[in-house]
This record gives C-alpha cells, sequence and structure tokens, in this order.
C-alpha cells in the first residue's frame, strides 16, 4: 500500500510541473523511439534479405568449375553420379549456361532479359511454379530441342499472357515456347520473371567453348551444408588436385553472412541511439535534485513527524523510475508511429517488400532500460533528500 501511495504522489508531482516533466522525458522518448525504429529497420532488412535469397534457393550450392587448363575435367555425368552416390546429402543437381546476346521477339530486342540454360528438374530444385504448358523435359535435353519456358513477365508485356506454342529467337536460333511460369517477384524488366530457360544441352552447343562449367547442387538439409560442401570439394580436388580449379559457394552462408554483418550494425546503430537514454537519465538526475531542493520544507517536516529514511529514499526513486517509465512509453507510442512513417517512405520510394517492424524484444528492453535508467539516476537525488537534517530542512527558505 506504502508503494502504491508513493507511486500516487509521484503522479502528483509529475503532472503539477508538465511543461517540466515532459522536457525531461524528451531525452528518454527519443531514445526508446530510436531504438524501436533502428531494430525494426534491422529485422525488415532481415527479413527482406531472407525472402530475396529464399528466391535465390537457401538450399542450393552452386559449382564453378574454373579448370587447370589441362585435359583434367569433370562432366555432367560426373555430377548427376555424385548425387546418385550420396543420396544422404544430395538431392538432385542441374548443369547451368548463361547465354549471352540478344533475344528478339518479333522486330523487338529485348535488352535485359536473361537465359539460361538448366536441366529438367531445375523448375523443382527452385520452385518455379509452371502457370502454362510443360517445364524443359529429359527428351529436351537429350534430342537438344530449341525449345524454351518463359517468365511471366514476357508472358504479359510480349504475348498478352498466351506464350506458348510462339516463338523467340536467340543469337538468331529459333525457339518455340512450350510452357510459361508463374510470377515469382514484382514483374519488371530485368528482373527474376524476365527470363527464358532452354535445355542445357542447347545452351553448351550455342555457347563460345561448348563446355558446362556452372552446376546448381541441392542439398538434401540446410544443416549439413558444411559437410555437403566437403563432400563436392573432396570429389573435385580428387581430380584436379587443388582447390584453385573449383569454387563452391552456398546462399545459405552468405545470407548469415550478410545477416550478421547487419545485426552487427544495427547494434551499433542502436548503442548510438541509446545515448540519448543515458542523457534523458541524467536530465532525470537534474530535475530530481531541483524537486529536493524544492521540497526541502516538504521533507523536514515528514522527517519530524517520523519518515524514516529508507521512506523518503524511496519516494523520490519511485518519482524518477515512474517519469522514466512514462517517456518510455510514449516513446514507444511515438516509436510505432515512426516505424509506420518510414515503412510508407521505404515502400514508396524504394521496394514494396521493406518494413521497419519493431520487435517485443527490443519494446521490452528499451521500456526495461528506461526504467533502470530512472532508478540509476534517481538514487543520488534521493539519497540526497533521505540524508537532509529535518532540523535545517525545517529551517530552508
Amino acid at each position: 500500500m506504502r508503494f502504491f501511495q508513493s507511486f500516487l504522489l509521484a503522479l502528483k508531482n509529475i503532472l503539477s510541473s508538465k511543461v517540466r516533466s515532459i522536457l525531461t522525458m524528451l531525452g528518454i522518448i527519443i531514445g526508446v523511439s530510436g531504438v524501436m525504429v533502428i531494430i525494426g529497420m534491422g529485422n525488415g532488412m532481415e527479413n527482406y534479405m531472407k525472402d530475396s535469397f529464399k528466391s535465390l534457393g537457401t538450399d542450393l550450392l552452386t559449382v564453378n568449375i574454373l579448370g587447370t587448363g589441362t585435359s583434367k575435367k569433370v562432366d555432367v555425368e560426373d555430377m548427376y553420379r555424385l548425387v546418385t552416390d550420396n543420396p544422404a546429402y544430395l538431392k538432385d543437381v542441374s548443369p547451368s549456361v548463361r547465354i549471352s546476346g540478344s533475344v528478339k521477339i518479333g522486330s523487338s530486342t529485348l535488352d535485359e532479359t536473361t537465359v539460361g540454360g538448366v536441366s529438367e528438374g531445375y523448375a523443382a530444385m527452385k520452385k518455379y511454379a509452371t502457370d502454362s504448358g510443360r517445364f524443359l523435359q529429359y527428351a529436351d535435353i537429350r534430342n537438344r530441342s530449341n525449345v524454351c519456358v518463359v517468365g511471366s513477365y514476357i508472358t504479359r508485356m510480349w504475348f498478352n499472357g498466351d506464350a506458348v506454342g510462339k516463338n523467340i529467337k536467340i543469337n538468331g536460333m529459333t525457339f518455340t515456347v512450350v510452357g510459361t511460369l508463374k510470377e515469382e517477384s514484382e514483374s519488371e524488366e530485368g528482373g527474376t520473371d524476365d527470363s527464358v530457360y532452354i535445355p542445357y544441352s542447347t545452351a553448351a552447343r550455342m555457347s563460345s567453348t561448348g563446355m558446362i562449367t556452372s552446376y546448381s547442387f541441392q542439398v538434401v538439409s540446410e544443416d549439413n551444408i558444411a559437410l555437403t560442401k566437403e563432400i563436392i570439394g573432396d570429389a573435385l580436388f580428387a581430380v584436379y588436385g587443388t582447390k584453385d580449379a573449383y569454387s563452391i559457394i552456398s546462399m545459405s552462408e552468405i545470407l548469415d553472412i550478410m545477416t550478421t554483418m547487419l545485426n552487427v550494425l544495427v547494434a551499433v546503430l542502436a548503442a548510438i541511439a541509446a545515448i540519448s537514454l543515458v542523457v534523458g537519465g541524467i536530465g532525470i538526475m537534474n530535475i530530481m535534485l531541483v524537486s529536493v531542493s524544492e521540497r526541502t520544507r516538504e521533507i523536514g517536516i515528514r522527517k519530524a513527524l517520523g519518515a524514516k529514511q529508507r521512506v523518503i529514499m524511496q519516494q523520490f526513486v519511485i518519482e524518477a523510475a515512474t517519469l522514466s517509465a512514462l517517456g518510455g512509453l510514449v516513446g514507444i507510442g511515438f516509436g510505432y508511429l515512426l516505424s509506420a512513417l518510414a515503412t510508407f517512405i521505404l515502400q514508396s520510394a524504394l521496394d514494396p517488400n521493406l518494413a521497419v517492424v519493431p520487435s517485443l524484444s527490443s519494446i521490452l528492453i528499451a521500456f526495461g532500460i528506461s526504467a533502470a535508467i530512472g532508478v540509476l539516476f534517481g538514487y543520488l537525488p534521493a539519497k540526497k533528500a533521505a540524508r537532509l537534517n529535518p532540523i535545517d530542512a525545517l529551517r530552508y527558505e
């Protein structure tokens, strides 16, 4: 009950000087809202990166064969055999051949469209869904057929939603569209959906070297990425005898590295924003010292009536903590408003998938720190008040 009475008295004293209390809480408000927005931006960026890498395939390993300039080499059969020999770690593989050159539909040239040679299992590996027609088949690979599958952007922009059976020219060769893919992201020129997929065997024939030097492996479990990389690396090292002849890239590991770097950056920025909490705490200590001076006679009267030192100290600590906690609550509300505004700006100016997402943990931490700062910086003024001599306090003018 005594605590509740002290809390009510603290509220009364705070409300009696509204302007001074608001100015005192300003540092806490800015600090809490700043920490919320910065951590929220970090959470939003992390979610955005995860979604972006998910479209690339976090369960995929990209292997690039650089070679050693000798007759030593691996071919497609060797890579498929590697998958067959390690079913506990590898699920599938797709050779990948990037074609550079011109893509034409009628008399129009598609400058930003990407063309890739892939296997019949590539769509399943990348989790692409077919919208109409079919994806590439083994017969297309074996026969080096001039067929292709196009993304939703090409279907919508160049074929009015009906691309199956139509023709596309790639480097002067005519390809028949046998299937279209569903939209994977916001359809735009040069995006994921502005793509053409042809059989890798046909793409290899069209390339200058005729060789396949890139492969995408799908792993059984992302938890075994490191071990799976080691298995592939050992197989390639056995052929080439040097690690310089190949590279193995894991999207999952790249995502982990980028997430770690982002978390470090967010932590540094949040720490800088939290400095204002310390400044707010100094402001609270200052105002509480002023309050002690203003209420010296009140303290003297209470001590003369028998109030103990701990009761006086408790009163001023509770008042400082209440002032700081109220600033924290206002800061949380202000932080949500800033987060909503920042989300609107980011989605309007950059990407609709970007958002500022304040986490519950960041809110609780910021509020807890603000309340703790009130107690910490309120202790010195409270101690000063508790040690006042009642006779000197009663004589104070």
